[in-house]
């Protein structure tokens, strides 16, 4: 017969039960074969277990525990049926709403060991999992620590009390307490070391124990049910004695009652000898006890008695506070000091709704004891759904029954002595249960015994899988264990944390820290399957089908309101554990792919957030340099300027965009190995120098077009580069090196074009490391030309890293023997003081032979400049009006969606306030042997946002003008293009503009660490390029650091907040 029958199966089934995660049944196979099982005899292989095996019934034992049998008739009494049903259906419903969620993940796929962690881990990546699995530990392990404080509890109180170190008896208050704590360090540590020794030994051991400890919760349970139906047949005989209406503690009497007749004899009793100072019937007694009745009351009256009624809402008593009876009338002088107070029944601690849902919620935890066995599952899929929900089901049920059924069996006082020291010493719950209290007691104990042994047992196991996974270094070490695969390591801190537990030692303590933890790693169990939910993952498809997001949310914020209605500060420091661990794991932990929610989330916020930026270009305000750094590579595909990513470190501080691009000459079939090449050159050389951005390989048939490529696509959507950063080009006189400086210029040509600032250090090996530190000095900004604010901003920018922070800026400007350069000099500290930039400001004068050709180039800008600082005059009506009118132009100008709409609303307005000047000054030039100095842009170029457009004034020169005064030669203001191609008696006084410049700049900014200058334009024929690149190195001959800037055509940085 193939088949076994019915019965021999289920008992097989019973034998090989187990309560142990996944990989617990390896090691005991591995420890049996070091005991010499017969190594030719195969390996017996772990059960495959169904639902009710694998997963009901773990379930059931790991959610009934030791709050049931200690708390929940405490609960009952200080919170009313009313309010503990509330607080048992919050956490039940809390539970299957994550149940739900972790059904769905469950089935998403195969769950290996780890179980909760796992899944956690894989769905919210390693961060999230590393923090929700060490949160997880932290948890089982204080749950450990709360099942051996449960257990010594009932072994000192109900069992033996007389084996207690630290004797209880008449002590009282603080004393009592003390003693009762220290009873429980001393014993919970004694037991801590045993079972810490029985599952170091072996878990083989705890595994033989798994079904004994599985009938001591159900019988306890069926004992429960089995008194309250006996109740109502016949209701047991309890009494309780009362005085007045205070409880009294069953020690202080034998007889409930003041005095007895024997022999018609009046005799006091024990409890009159309690409360006054003899025997005889004429001593002094207590007063209240001489005012007030003995009575005794049926502890437990019946399920029919209708004392639910009565204790249908809550009592909450404050420490120290003497339990009463409701509705009794007692007679007690308001004034008069409550004296013998150990002779009453007492509340051990405030009571207030809050703590008493810290100290309910660990007895709902336990439903991941499925998941946490997957490994042995005959078909997980299917089993931890079914399993979990029922078990969670069937717990719910028993515990909203049992808070009904002890309001209406119990009485209040009763229900309120969590010691039952009113009734003999009695456990509370085993009073009601049938046939005897014992069954309850013993049951109870031995089934807290095994709660704490399978939480030191399953808690190494978690961080063993956690430590495996190399997500968190320095936890490493507690993935070693024994040559079996036991964690000794992790046993080991397992019970040194456990035994932080043990020293707090109080029951009611120890709860609501694991609240803390469980609560957490259920919420984001929630959060893992909404999200993955809502993001629509491709490989979201679990077969469990009856979830939905908005039950997640639902359990992920019942989470978290549980969370901060046990106790806000817990739930602060148990967040604070989960964030230090989240932010140690992103920032040395080990890299992990493992295809997580949150990257799916940082996908669609990326496009949400790239999306939203093709709406309009960056407010003044928001604008910072997002740049391209044009580097070139050697024939090893190495970087040959390095320090330009220096550069750029020290300018960004790691914020906003960086694209470091470089081009390869050659084909995409031919040429692909090399770009890669190339592009890991670029990621390596990026994380040295600490450059948080992209890098940008393209492949062309040459260098130039390249470089033009990565201009123009560098970027995405509304996320693209306003800055080009390239070196300048060494050795570019040299014949060899003439296409260099020929792609240089034209690289120039193409961010004027592309309304791009253009930043060009020089000398660029001379730069310093981020390493190095500059300890004094200054940062010289010759501000010839305004430029929409780069030559502003670009120091205040370096200044914000450590290698610039000690250099002060200087602002140099040139006056002409014209212009009031002390006026000038307080209307630029002004302008600087509304910038909120901290300079040393100084004006240059000098002769206008001298500075000739450079500044007649640059008149109308200088105009302009000067413009600015007057406009710092204006009344504040006049200077909002018109920086409006300009802000609209500005914005407008530069809108990619319709370019062409503003400008003649801008050149209108340019050609207005040129009208208004004299004829005189708006001559157009006739004389066409004279060289046109200077070359507008086509678009429109926005004026500062602190100054309008300036009246073009164009200085003379032997009496002629030198500029055509028409709107169109007033669109560009910034960015001047002289014709430099033109080699007559001009190039002369060019360059003889270029050394008087160089030698003024020279002697004052020699020494400066930074020297800033404005860049011109380039040539607008390319016969020019040489004298181009020969007036630049003029100008800048003898200094060490040179930023050459040119402006983008915008404003970047404004007085307004």
């Amino acid at each position: 017969m193939d088949t076994s029958p019915m019965v021999s199966s289920l008992l097989s089934t019973l034998a090989n039960y187990s309560n142990l995660p996944t990989g617990s049944k390896e090691h005991e196979e591995a420890e049996n074969n070091e005991e010499g099982a017969r190594p030719s005899k195969k390996p017996v292989k772990a059960p495959q277990l169904g639902t009710l095996m694998g997963v009901y019934l773990p379930c059931i034992q790991n959610i009934f525990g030791v709050i049931l049998f200690l708390r929940m008739t405490w609960m009952v009494g200080i919170g009313g049926v009313f309010g503990s049903f509330i607080i048992v259906f919050m956490c039940c419903s809390t539970t299957m709403l994550t149940a739900i969620s972790m059904s769905a993940i469950a089935t998403n796929g195969v769950v290996p060991a780890g179980g909760s962690y796992y899944m956690i881990s894989r769905s919210l990546g390693p961060e999230f999992g590393g923090a929700v699995g060490i949160c997880f530990y932290l948890g089982t392990t204080f749950a450990g620590a709360m099942y051996i404080l449960g257990c010594i509890e009932i072994l000192l109180i109900y069992i033996v009390p007389q084996a207690a170190i630290f004797k209880i008896e008449g002590l009282e208050g603080p004393e009592a307490e003390l003693a009762l704590l220290n009873n429980m360090r001393v014993y919970g540590t004694i037991v801590l070391s045993f079972m810490s020794l029985v599952v170091f030994v072996g878990v083989k051991y705890v595994n033989k124990l798994a079904l004994l400890f599985l009938a001591c919760v159900i019988l306890s349970i069926l004992a429960v049910y089995a008194g309250v139906i006996k109740t109502a047949i016949d209701a047991p005989v309890f009494p309780v004695c009362i005085l007045g209406n205070r409880t009294l503690v069953s020690k202080a009497y034998d007889i409930c009652a003041k005095v007895i007749e024997i022999d018609n004899e009046t005799v006091t009793t024990k409890l009159w000898r309690s409360f006054c100072d003899s025997e005889s019937l004429n001593a002094t007694c207590d007063e209240y006890f001489t005012n007030n009745n003995i009575t005794e009351i049926q502890g437990i009256p019946g399920v029919t008695s209708g004392i639910l009624a009565e204790n249908l809402f809550g009592n909450y008593l404050e420490k120290g506070v003497i339990l009463e009876k409701r509705g009794v009338v007692s007679n007690a002088d308001p004034d008069s000091p409550t004296v013998n107070t150990n002779r009453y029944v007492l509340s051990d601690i405030t009571s207030f709704f809050t703590l008493l849902v810290g100290i309910y919620f660990p007895s709902v935890t336990g439903i991941m004891a499925g998941s946490n066995r997957s490994g042995d599952l005959r078909d997980a899929q299917k089993s931890i759904p079914i399993g979990t929900i029922a078990a969670i089901t069937t717990t719910s049920t028993v515990y909203m029954s049992c808070v009904v059924l002890f309001g209406a069996c119990i009485e209040g006082v009763v229900l309120r002595d969590k010691f039952g020291e009113g009734v003999n010493g009695n456990l509370v719950i085993g009073t009601l249960a049938w046939p005897s209290p014992w069954v309850i007691v013993i049951g109870s104990f031995f089934s807290t015994c095994g709660a704490g042994l399978q939480s030191l047992t399953g808690a190494p196991r978690l961080l063993q899988a956690i430590s495996r996974d190399g997500i968190i270094p320095f936890l490493r070490v507690f993935g070693h264990g024994k040559a079996n695969g036991e964690p000794t390591w992790a046993l080991l801190l397992t019970a040194s944390i456990c035994e932080i537990g043990i020293i707090i030692a109080s029951l009611d303590a120890v709860a609501p820290i694991l609240s803390m933890f469980f609560l957490m790693c259920y919420m984001f169990v929630n959060l893992a399957c909404a999200l993955q939910t809502l993001l629509r993952t491709p490989n979201w498809r679990p077969r469990f089908k009856f979830y939905h997001w908005a039950l997640s949310f639902l359990g992920m914020s019942l989470c978290l309101s549980l969370m901060f209605i046990c106790s806000w500060y817990y739930a602060m420091v148990a967040m604070g554990i989960a964030t230090c661990i989240y932010k140690y794991i992103e920032f040395c932990g080990a890299e992990k792919e493992w295809g997580d929610g949150i990257r799916g989330i940082s996908l669609s916020a990326a496009r949400y957030a790239l999306m939203r930026l093709e709406e309009g270009p960056p407010h003044t305000k928001n604008w910072r340099p997002q740049i391209l750094v044009l580097v070139s590579v050697d024939a090893e595909q190495n970087v040959e300027q390095p320090r330009l990513l220096s550069l750029t470190n020290q300018m960004k501080a790691g914020k906003g965009l960086t694209i470091v691009g470089t081009s390869v000459q050659g084909t995409f079939l031919d040429n692909y190995t090399e770009a890669q090449r190339a592009d890991q050159s670029l990621r390596k050389l990026m994380e040295t120098e600490k450059v948080k951005g992209f890098s940008q390989v393209v492949i062309s048939s040459n260098l130039r077009d390249g470089t033009s490529h990565l201009v123009q696509v560098g970027g995405l959507g509304g996320l693209k580069h306003n800055t080009v950063m390239v070196s300048w080009p060494l050795n570019w006189k040299q014949p060899e090196y003439y296409q260099q400086f020929r792609n240089f210029v034209e690289v120039v040509r193409e961010t004027t074009i592309a309304s791009l600032a253009l930043l060009v250090p020089k000398n660029i090996s001379s730069y310093p490391s981020n390493g190095e530190r500059f300890t004094e000095g200054h940062i010289d900004v010759w501000w010839i030309v305004h430029d929409g604010g780069m030559l502003m901003l670009l120091p205040f920018l370096l200044r914000q890293h450590k290698v610039w922070r000690k250099c002060k800026m200087r602002i140099f400007t040139v006056a002409q023997m014209d212009d009031n350069s002390i006026q000038m000099k307080k209307d630029l500290i002004t302008f600087l003081y509304h910038l909120r930039i901290d300079a040393a400001v100084e004006v240059v004068e000098m002769l206008d032979n001298d500075i000739s050709a450079y500044t007649y180039e640059k008149t109308l800008v200088m105009e302009q400049r000067s413009q600015i600082l007057k406009q710092m005059h204006l009344t504040k009506n006049e200077m909002e009006r018109e920086i409006q009118s300009i802000t609209d132009i500005s914005r407008g100008s530069i809108r990619r969606k319709n370019p062409g709409t503003l400008r003649p609303q801008h050149s209108t307005d340019e050609g207005a306030r040129v009208a208004e000047k004299p004829e005189d000054e708006s001559e157009a030039v006739s004389n066409p042997k004279q060289v046109q100095l200077i070359q507008s842009k086509d678009a429109a170029a926005p004026t500062s946002p602190t100054s309008p457009a300036a009246p073009p004034a164009g200085g003379a020169e032997k009496g002629k003008t030198v500029t055509a005064a028409t709107p169109e030669s007033c669109k560009d203001l910034f960015n001047m293009k002289p014709e430099w191609e033109n080699l007559s008696q001009l190039d002369v006084r060019r360059m003889h503009t270029a050394m008087r410049l160089n030698e003024v700049i020279t002697k004052k900014s020699k020494e400066a660490k930074l020297v800033l200058l404005n860049m011109p334009g380039p040539p607008k024929n390319r016969v020019g390029d040489e004298n181009y690149m020969e007036f630049l190195e003029v100008l800048t001959e003898g200094l060490n650091r040179v930023l050459l800037v040119r402006g983008g055509g915008r404003e970047v940085i404004t007085i307004y907040s």
